[in-house]
C-alpha cells in the first residue's frame, strides 16, 4: 500500500517549523530589552506585555485550530504568517515614526501572537495527518520515532538559529531586526503557498482522516471537542508539563539568583537544553515506541516530577562544594527528558482521541490548557517563590506546587488513554 502522503510533503512540513522558530526567535527575544531601553518600562510592565503576547498566543490556539477546522489548515497557516508578518511590521513601525509609540509596539506584539494561534494549529493539523498515513501504511509492529519528535527537533533547530540572526541585525537597531521578521515571514508564507499545493483527487487516500488538507465548513467542531470529556480531562493533565516546563524561564532563573550564580549561568542552562533537546529527542523517541504510549506517559510525567524534587528536596551541598550548576543542570536535565517523552506523544494522541472528526480544535484545546495554567500558575509560583522561607511557607512549598499535578498525570494520564481505547489504533 502506497502512503497517502506525499514524500516531499513531510520534509516541507518539518522545515516549516525550523523557519517558523528562526523568523520567531530573531526578534521575540529581544522585546524585553527593547521595552525597557526604549520605552523605559519597569520590570513589572516588561513582563505584563509580554505575558499578554504569551496568552495572545498559546491562550487562542483553541480559536486557532477551530478555524483550522473549518476554513482549512493550508489557508490558516498562510493567514497566520501573514498576521505575523504584519505584527513586526507594526513593532518596526512603532521605533520609526517619530518617538517610540508604544501603542503601536504592544498591537505588533498582540498580532506575533495572534498569527501563531493562526498557523500552529494548522501545521499541527498536517503533520497529524501525515502521522496518521505513515502508522497505517508502515509494517506491523514496525517502531518508529514519532513526527512530532522530529518537529520538536526541527523547531529546537530553529530557537538556536534565530537568536544568532537577530544578534548579526542588531547593529543596525531593532527596527530592522523586526523588519527582516516581517519579511522572512512573508517570504515563508509565498514558499508555503506553493509548497502546499490542494491535493489533486486523486493524489491522497479518499479517506479525509488521511488527507494533509482536512474538510473545510465543520461547524460545531469546537463544540464537539469540549464535549469529548476524555481528551479535556487529558489536556489539563497535560497542562502540567507546560506549566513544569515554563519553569525554565520563571523558576530557574530565580533560583539561579537565589543561590548566587552569575546570570551568565542562564545561558548556559538554555546552551544545555537545545544540546539535549537536538541529541536527545530522536533516542527518546525511539524508546518511546518501543515501550510504548502508556508507559512514556508515566516516565515522562515521572521524570519531571523528579527535576522539580531536585531542587524542591536537594541542597546545593548534596553534590558537594561549588557544585551549586551541578544541582541546576541535574535538574533541568530531568525536566527535557520529561518533556520530551510527553509531549510529542501528546500531540501524536490528538488525531487518535479526535478519530475522524476535525483535529483543529483538538489541538487548539490541548495547547490552551497548556497555556492557561502557565498564566494561572506562574502567578501562584512566583507569588510562593517570593514568600518562600518566610512565616509559615517553607522553601520546598513552591516546587511541591508544581510536583502534585505531574505526579496526578503521572498516575492517571495512561489510564485515561487506555480507558479511551486510543491505544487500540496503534498508538
Amino acid at each position: 500500500m502506497k502512503s497517502s502522503t506525499p514524500r516531499f510533503e513531510v520534509p516541507v512540513l518539518l522545515g516549516t517549523q525550523t523557519l517558523f522558530n528562526i523568523g520567531f526567535y530573531a526578534v521575540v527575544p529581544f522585546l524585553a530589552v527593547v521595552l525597557a531601553n526604549d520605552f523605559l518600562l519597569a520590570g513589572t510592565a516588561v513582563g505584563l506585555i509580554l505575558g499578554v503576547r504569551t496568552f495572545a498566543q498559546q491562550g487562542l490556539f483553541l480559536a486557532g485550530g477551530s478555524l483550522a477546522d473549518r476554513f482549512g489548515a493550508r489557508r490558516m497557516i498562510l493567514i497566520g504568517c501573514a498576521v505575523r508578518a504584519a505584527g513586526f511590521s507594526t513593532l518596526a513601525a512603532s521605533l520609526s515614526v517619530g518617538d517610540p509609540q508604544l501603542w503601536l509596539f504592544i498591537l505588533g506584539t498582540l498580532l506575533t501572537g495572534f498569527g501563531g494561534a493562526l498557523f500552529s494549529p494548522g501545521l499541527s493539523i498536517l503533520v497529524g495527518a501525515a502521522q496518521t498515513a505513515r502508522d497505517r501504511c508502515q509494517a506491523t509492529g514496525a517502531k518508529r520515532a514519532s513526527l512530532f519528535a522530529w518537529l520538536s527537533i526541527t523547531g529546537e533547530i530553529g530557537a538556536v538559529t534565530g537568536p544568532l540572526v537577530g544578534a548579526a541585525l542588531w547593529g543596525w537597531g531593532f527596527a530592522t531586526v523586526a523588519r527582516f521578521g516581517a519579511l522572512f515571514f512573508i517570504a515563508i508564507g509565498l514558499f508555503l503557498a506553493a509548497a502546499l499545493r490542494r491535493p489533486a483527487p486523486d493524489s491522497y487516500s479518499r479517506d479525509r482522516s488521511e488527507s494533509p488538507e482536512q474538510p473545510k465548513h465543520q461547524p460545531g467542531s469546537l463544540r464537539r471537542c469540549l464535549a469529548d470529556r476524555k481528551f479535556v480531562a487529558f489536556c489539563a493533565l497535560h497542562a502540567s508539563d507546560l506549566l513544569a516546563y515554563n519553569q525554565l524561564y520563571l523558576a530557574i532563573p530565580l533560583e539561579l539568583r537565589r543561590t548566587g550564580m552569575p546570570t551568565q549561568w542562564l545561558g548556559l542552562v538554555f546552551a544545555w537544553i537545545s544540546v539535549l533537546t537536538l541529541g536527545l529527542q530522536l533516542p527518546v523517541a525511539w524508546i518511546a515506541a518501543r515501550i510504548g504510549t502508556a508507559a512514556t506517559l508515566r516516565c515522562g510525567y515521572f521524570s519531571s516530577v523528579l527535576g522539580i524534587g531536585v531542587l524542591a528536596f536537594l541542597p546545593a551541598s548534596a553534590f558537594g562544594e561549588q557544585t551549586g550548576p551541578i544541582r541546576i543542570l541535574c535538574a533541568v536535565t530531568l525536566l527535557a527528558l520529561g518533556h520530551m517523552s510527553v509531549h510529542p506523544t501528546a500531540l501524536s494522541l490528538v488525531p487518535k482521541f479526535a478519530g475522524h472528526r476535525a483535529t483543529g480544535s483538538y489541538f487548539g484545546l490541548l495547547a490552551s490548557c497548556g497555556g492557561l495554567a502557565v498564566l494561572v500558575g506562574n502567578m501562584l509560583v512566583g507569588w510562593l517563590l517570593a514568600q518562600a522561607g518566610q512565616d509559615l511557607i517553607p522553601g520546598f512549598l513552591p516546587w511541591l506546587f508544581l510536583m502534585l499535578p505531574l505526579g496526578l498525570a503521572a498516575w492517571l494520564a495512561a489510564l485515561l488513554v487506555r480507558r479511551s481505547g486510543v491505544l487500540a489504533q496503534g498508538a
